[in-house]
């Protein structure tokens, strides 16, 4: 986890001097499990974000816009009672602790002045927002815990609130250079340094104790027998080195990537990952973590309100997929329909030599080209023209199952095909509202029943394609889901202007308005990092996009939305780049 203690000291000293005076003008919460407060600053306004997701608790100044929802939850109209023109007084993290409490000024129903506190456990799985009145009582929290949940430690409206019970680890904070070197001396040789550290003393996430590991030996998995008398002495000054920069507030705000993906961040540049990891310094912890949490929140977010209708669609894919490996056996069956034409001609020249009640046919199997007998299995109770007659009849209706099967596993495809590139549109969404477009969509499609609400009844939501500004100046759109990929292409853009998709695989329809005019190089390339950008292919290093002017494109008749097929194209292969695309976006 990287909010451990230590980083977490480091963010609350860079929001100490910015929050401390800071006045509450609204409060807002996004998801469920984070609140926005809007601030009024000594230098303007900013919004400080409290997150207590299980997965990536933390605190931090935020630029990012989010949506919020229409009917505000019950623990944000609880804050906006308690908070709303308050003050905040301090912000104060408890030692060694992954708790953050800020200390607030508020005027109650009479007007007088009271301390609220609001506390973030930034715990993991036992993440937590409390609002605690002056007298220590809880007022509420964002996840209560009952007796039945933790028989230790309950979180309650009316409960005095108490920290969590102290972990029994050493302090590394309070340990001198002669001490650190004296517990180093006493670890066990066999012990790995770096799973030492963390069963010994508390406050520090597996990242430190592996780095503290890595700068004494050279390697993260490396034992005190290994390192010997002087790997000992370089051990004791790495974590005094680490824990001095955090006593002098000597913090560098660092994202570790792998790959060219956000794998970690931490409080100083991680050397343990050498050529294999790439660090990236940011100017501050909540520039930092805004960058590192967008894209894993976003996805996160929608994810659990689009929850009904990933279902939907996955279930309706699943079956769709399983009828379609059914009725592939079924056209395989068929394959071998020749062979029951050649049975019942081999019954006709064999008619005079049979019996009516006979249960199989032994004769010359003039279809083989050594001339080999053949047994054919026959209905007792029918007669040998009304056998022949049989095998006839079964062959025709294979005949007819392959035609039909043909088309209808041809259909098949195209659903599956639709109900993936629906799937993906859903990752692709930023908000409610572009998950309206796709719950209106299916509804239209029939793949989810229309629900019609009071002043809803009637109503459409009209698509709103993203729009980003070439460097040349030109405009470029993108659809997010198939009913805005059908505005553009079908609807919107002219014959002349640019369109763009990845080959072969799902993605958003891109078109590159040209006004008519030969488009720059620069703008048909960044169209196209687009294309693959807002694709499946968004991980590949290179990926095709074909390009053609959109009178190339065309929509068969009852094709699904955002199906189309096209001609006279040309393909680029591009990478995809997440720097691009923000820095084209018009908002």
């Amino acid at each position: 986890m990287p909010l451990d203690a230590l980083c977490l000291s480091g963010v609350v000293a860079e929001l100490k001097p910015i929050l401390t005076g800071a006045k509450i003008d609204k409060v807002h919460q996004p998801g469920r499990d984070e609140m926005i407060l809007a601030l009024r600053l000594g230098r303007g306004n900013g919004r400080l974000l409290l997150s207590a997701s299980p997965n990536h608790p933390r605190l931090q100044m935020t630029e990012l816009s989010r949506e919020n929802p229409d009917a505000p939850p019950m623990f944000c109209m609880l804050l906006r009672k308690h908070l709303m023109g308050g003050r905040i007084l301090s912000v104060e993290q408890p030692h060694l602790e992954r708790i953050v409490e800020l200390r607030l000024e508020v005027l109650d129903e009479l007007g007088d002045r009271k301390e609220r506190r609001l506390i973030l456990e930034a715990m993991g799985r036992r993440a937590n927002l409390v609002l605690v009145d002056d007298q220590g009582r809880i007022v509420d929290c964002l996840r209560r815990v009952d007796g039945d949940m933790s028989a230790q430690r309950q979180l309650l409206p009316g409960l005095f609130y108490r920290l969590p019970p102290a972990m029994e680890k050493a302090d590394p904070t309070a340990l001198d250079g002669g001490e650190w070197l004296r517990r180093v001396e006493q670890a066990p040789g066999e012990s790995r340094v770096d799973h030492w550290l963390l069963d010994t003393f508390g406050g520090w996430s597996p990242l430190v104790c592996r780095e503290i590991a890595f700068r004494a030996g050279g390697r993260v998995d490396v034992t005190f027998d290994e390192l010997g008398p002087q790997g000992r002495v370089r051990v004791a000054e790495a974590a005094e080195a680490l824990l001095n920069s955090v006593k002098e507030n000597n913090f560098t705000p660092t994202v570790i990537s792998i790959e060219k993906r956000s794998k970690d961040f931490t409080f100083f540049p991680a050397e343990q990952y050498e050529e294999a990891g790439e660090c990236t310094v940011y100017p501050s912890f909540s520039a930092l973590m805004d960058r590192f949490y967008e894209q894993r929140e976003n996805q996160e977010r929608i994810r659990q309100k689009g929850q009904d209708l990933i279902r939907s669609v996955t279930n309706a894919r699943d079956r769709t997929a399983r009828k379609l490996a059914n009725q592939q056996r079924e056209l395989e069956a068929t394959q071998d329909r020749e062979r029951l034409r050649q049975f019942g001609d081999i019954i006709t020249s064999n008619l005079h030599t049979m019996e009516r009640g006979m249960a199989t046919l032994r004769a010359l199997d003039f279809y083989d080209p050594e001339g080999a007998e053949v047994d054919i299995k026959l209905d007792p109770l029918l007669t040998p023209q009304q056998n022949a007659a049989k095998y006839y009849k079964e062959y025709n209706k294979a005949k007819t199952a392959e035609e039909m099967l043909t088309i209808q596993l041809e259909k098949g495809r195209r659903e599956l095909d639709y109900l993936n590139s629906v799937l993906e549109n859903i990752t692709l969404a930023e908000g409610e509202r572009d998950l309206q477009e796709i719950r209106q969509e299916l509804a239209d499609t029939g793949y989810l029943r229309r629900q019609i609400k009071g002043r809803d009844k009637g109503r459409r939501l009209s698509p709103k394609p993203m729009e980003f500004r070439s460097t040349a100046g030109l405009r470029i759109s993108v659809g997010k889901n198939n009913m805005q990929n059908d505005l553009l292409t079908c609807k919107q853009a002219f014959k002349s202007d640019i369109w763009f998709h990845t080959q072969k695989i799902h993605g958003s329809h891109v078109i590159l308005w040209t006004g008519g005019a030969q488009p720059d190089l620069q703008s048909l390339n960044e169209a196209a990092c687009l294309a693959a950008w807002f694709s499946q292919g968004r991980e590949s290093g290179k990926v095709p996009v074909d390009y053609t002017q959109v009178k190339y494109v065309k929509k068969p008749a009852g094709a699904r939305p955002g199906m189309v097929v096209y001609t006279t194209y040309e393909t680029a292969w591009v990478t995809p780049d997440e720097s691009l695309v923000k820095r084209l976006r018009v908002k």
